[in-house]
């Protein structure tokens, strides 16, 4: 089921307003890449990169172009962990956060 424009859009008003909020949406979207649902950690990382430092930004701080980027985390995308991990860590020192990896039964 595809998002409509208005939730987008709330969930970048939110993004840009609570920094609490913007952590959940980058901790969730690596969650979902680590267990396996790929698609949907895409998916919420790309809402992240929308509502914060923007494909632009995270062009210039990777030296790859944003549309590259935009396709990376598109549905027919398929990164590389080199690259999106380099995204993950650049995302990471934009946000000012260091996640961490914890295993639990």
């Amino acid at each position: 089921m595809a998002l409509t424009r208005d939730f987008k859009d709330t969930v970048q008003a939110r993004a840009r307003r609570d920094p609490a909020f913007r952590e959940g949406l980058l901790q969730a979207g690596v969650e979902c890449l680590l267990s396996g649902d790929v698609e949907t950690g895409k998916i919420v990382l790309r809402d992240y990169i929308n509502a914060t430092i923007g494909f632009d930004e995270l062009g210039a701080r990777t030296n790859r172009s944003p549309k590259s980027l935009m396709r990376m985390f598109g549905p027919a995308g398929n990164p590389q962990a080199r690259n999106l991990f380099e995204v993950i860590g650049q995302i990471q020192r934009h946000e000012g956060v260091q996640l961490e990896v914890r295993a639990v039964r």
